[in-house]
């Protein structure tokens, strides 16, 4: 068997003398020769070519290193997806706990009225089927002080109680009642149209009449007049109008402080004019005013609008801007128009307007929140002056609708329908027809196409917490706020409209308006010279 050479022991290359042993590194020799091999090594490892191989390890590395970053960011938009739907499903929580809450309260302070609607519905339902559990959930009534319902509800007739006539109304129709019912005790919109049901027969009246028309019960005495500001003409128009109002028709006349300024400024012989002192007092207007004359262009009446943040009284607007789809009115022949609106009758065209509330995300409840805002064109929800795509997830009373990447998103009036979102691709809508519109800004999908809502709809826009950046949220283009991941726009149909007079009606007026603003399909007419068909 060889025996193992012990590593401690002296290397045979070692002299030895006696008891001692000197190695080549004692005497120079080693070094010299150590220090050779190095330098000779390092020039043949320079000499040499490149490894083969070392540029596809190296591709290798990165394609591994770009894996991982995108596994790394798949887990960190998880992560955030997640708690998004985490808050999500917390705020639908508080809100659902606190509004059984509130229902149960209601219903104790109300003497149990609602069970008792609830029972009588139970006892007529029950002879005729029988309803699954999420049927039953969706016919609850939630009465408010109103009575107000939170779904249609289908209700059959009284029994019979001979068992001959159960036979003979087998054979014919059911009757059935049908009623309009709102979301929560708080909604004001109410249905007032006639409903008839013969003999099974579904039949309804006429929304409105063809054409709105306003007669005055007592003569108008008040009049505020709205002016275009830095201009020329405005101005001495706005000094005619006054004077002849005043000595003519014999009207009190309110102007805006600035407008009574320069009144003043011109003679002394305005001091009769009227204004307001501070926003207390411009809140109270619609008690006073029984006419509001605007002198300017489209602009002029928003501004008259946001006058108001309640009842509006009717608007007459005159000409003199450079649009006029809301304008029909040619300042011209001021004298005339006037002279016949305030005899009446007068054709209106009522201008619904938008009500908006932003929650942030930092709110307890619903009802701490931003508003409201009220406009009369539209309200925009854009990503500002950051380079990303906005993410809106958008909901429809409570329904998901869709989720907006792109540039942003409007939601519009009817008689917003000609500003910014006809510019975004959407219809042109006749402004008496109730609807919000829902149009997208440059989306980052060609199959997302506008839409046109129901008036009764509560529409929500939600900044979701993953969303790379904020969102900015402008009324009528102004007032523009921020809004966080988290924050909420809701939106829905005010109650008080814009009535706007007419100069012939709402139809002539509005087709007027697109022919002479847009030049709506104008092109030449083609040729008869051309062939036939036999």
């Amino acid at each position: 068997m060889q025996k193992r050479e012990n590593p401690m022991s002296p290397s045979k290359s070692s002299i030895h003398h006696g008891n001692s042993s000197v190695s080549p590194a004692e005497n120079g020799f080693g070094d010299s020769f150590s220090q050779l091999s190095s330098e000779r090594a390092v020039e043949e490892l320079i000499q040499q070519p490149l490894v083969q191989g070392i540029d596809d390890h190296l591709i290798e590395f990165s394609e591994a290193l770009r894996t991982v970053a995108k596994a790394l960011r798949r887990v960190t938009e998880g992560k955030a997806s997640a708690q998004a739907e985490a808050a999500e499903w917390k705020r639908k929580y508080e809100l659902e706990r606190a509004r059984n809450m509130h229902l149960e309260n209601q219903v104790l302070s109300s003497g149990g009225h609602c069970s008792e609607l609830n029972d009588e519905r139970a006892e007529t339902l029950a002879d005729r089927t029988v309803l699954s559990n999420e049927t039953r959930e969706q016919c609850e009534l939630y009465s408010g002080k109103d009575d107000i319902c939170a779904h249609e509800v289908l209700q059959d007739g009284e029994p019979d109680s001979d068992s001959g006539e159960v036979q003979n109304r087998m054979m014919r129709k059911a009757s059935f009642k049908l009623s309009w019912c709102c979301k929560g005790e708080k909604s004001d919109r109410h249905k007032h149209d006639i409903v008839s049901f013969e003999k099974g027969n579904i039949t309804t009246a006429e929304r409105s009449s063809k054409q709105i028309s306003l007669k005055w019960e007592s003569p108008p005495s008040t009049v505020l007049i709205l002016t275009k500001p830095n201009s020329t003409s405005v101005r001495i128009l706005c000094f005619e109008m006054v004077r002849w109002l005043k000595e003519q028709k014999k009207l009190n006349i309110f102007v805006e402080p600035q407008v009574k300024a320069e009144l003043l400024t011109e003679s002394s012989y305005y001091n009769f004019v009227q204004t307001w002192q501070d926003d207390k007092e411009m809140l109270l207007l619609h008690m006073k005013v029984d006419l509001v004359v605007t002198l300017g262009g489209d602009g002029t009446v928003l501004w008259a609008a946001s006058r108001f943040k309640g009842p509006v009284p009717p608007v007459v607007p005159f000409s003199l801007g450079s649009l006029g789809f809301m304008t029909p009115f040619h300042s011209e022949h001021y004298r005339e128009y006037l002279n016949s609106i305030l005899r009446g009758p007068i054709s209106i065209t009522l201008r619904h307007r938008l009500q908006c509330h932003i929650i942030r995300d930092s709110a307890k409840s619903e009802y701490e929140s931003e508003g409201p805002m009220l406009v009369l064109n539209e309200v925009t929800i854009d990503r500002g002056i950051s380079s990303f795509l906005t993410n809106l997830e958008c909901y429809c009373d409570n329904s998901f609708v869709t989720i907006v990447q792109g540039d942003g998103l409007i939601l519009s009036t009817p008689s917003g329908s000609t500003a910014y979102s006809l510019a975004a691709g959407g219809s042109m809508v006749h402004p008496q027809v109730p609807g919000i519109l829902f149009t997208p800004i440059c989306p980052h999908s060609l199959s997302f196409r506008p839409l046109i809502l129901p008036e009764h709809v509560t529409v929500r826009v939600v900044v979701p917490f993953n969303s790379r950046s904020h969102a900015w949220v402008s009324f009528d283009g102004k007032d523009r706020k921020q809004l966080g991941p988290g924050d909420a726009l809701v939106c829905s149909m005010a109650t008080w409209p814009v009535p706007t007079a007419c100069q012939v009606d709402s139809t002539s007026d509005f087709l007027r308006s697109i022919h002479d603003g847009l030049h709506w399909n104008l092109r030449k007419t083609q040729s008869f010279d051309g062939p036939r068909d036999p």
